[in-house]
């Protein structure tokens, strides 16, 4: 009699268990989160994501990480960008990405991003972000630049939208808050003199011989702003 409850509590046991454990493997993914399997997947693919929705991990052939939807804000501050060797444009401001949800580039966060914290996520992004912004104003050039700042912007965020989408990231929010492009004063030896502009005189000791008196209205007569 012992025996046999002993044998009884003991299938119980494993019962529950087999149950328990077989549960513990089908995964629900929030919406805030991505879920990626990887391991044995359909289609050859190294890994599978879900979002929204829920799946079965398979024991032994299977495993599964998690990716945050959390939005990851930027400060990028004030930089400043060369277009060429004399100009400088400063920008200000202030980026906000996150991994994307969208199906083909969610797989992207999960080949690229997978497995590295916050930190280290906005780490990539910030260096993606300077590259961009360092193509961009080269790019367009200081003249272009000052004349329609709102032109770089656009392109600006076009640019970061594909480049981030390569990695699995989206542009949820660009904020510039400042352009600045400084121009260099051209050097007075690039000046034009215009005609008839005093000249200083020689640094030589040789005196500079003296001109006989003018009359006026010889050098300027009244005629000669009216057409013959």
């Amino acid at each position: 009699m012992n025996f046999l409850v002993i044998f009884i509590v003991f299938n119980i046991v494993v019962g529950l268990g087999t149950i328990f454990f077989w549960l513990q493997r089908y995964k629900r993914c929030p919406p805030d989160r991505i879920l990626v399997v990887y391991g044995k997947t359909h289609g050859g693919r190294s890994s599978k994501c879900i979002h929204g929705g829920a799946c079965f991990v398979w024991p032994v052939i299977q495993d599964f990480q998690w990716l945050d939807l959390t939005p990851i804000p930027i400060g990028l501050g004030e930089r400043e960008f060369s277009p060429n060797e004399k100009d400088r444009v400063k920008i200000v401001s202030n980026l906000t990405t996150g991994i994307s949800s969208e199906t083909g580039i969610m797989e992207n966060a999960a080949e690229r991003l997978l497995g590295l914290n916050m930190s280290a996520i906005r780490e990539l992004a910030f260096e993606i972000t300077q590259g961009c912004m360092r193509s961009v104003v080269k790019e367009f050039g200081s003249v272009a630049i000052k004349s329609d700042p709102d032109s770089l912007v656009d392109r600006l965020g076009e640019r970061l939208d594909v480049v981030l989408k390569e990695i699995g990231l989206k542009v949820i929010n660009l904020d510039i808050k400042k352009i600045e492009v400084n121009l260099p004063e051209a050097s007075p030896f690039d000046r034009d003199i215009p005609e008839g502009a005093p000249v200083s005189p020689s640094s030589s000791d040789e005196p500079l011989p003296e001109e006989e008196p003018k009359d006026i209205s010889e050098d300027n007569p009244s005629s000669s702003h009216q057409l013959s």
